[in-house]
């Protein structure tokens, strides 16, 4: 269902990963440059743990 409170954008937004790269190291500096924790992945389903074990087998590392 489309959005009754905002206008559809005329054109999709463009994001230039180059300004995205600096803003992003400004903000983590900004921040402290924190430690961002992975996620442990004690919670997976089955699917899920399947799924990175291929991707893994395959050479890949997510």
């Amino acid at each position: 269902m489309a959005s009754t409170t905002s206008p559809p954008p005329d054109e999709p937004a463009i994001i230039d990963m180059e300004e995205f790269g600096r803003e992003l190291i400004a903000r983590r500096a900004a921040a402290g440059s924190p430690t961002v924790p992975r996620n442990r992945g004690t919670r997976r389903t089955p699917s899920k743990r399947a799924l990175l074990a291929a991707i893994e087998k395959a050479g890949g590392r997510w």
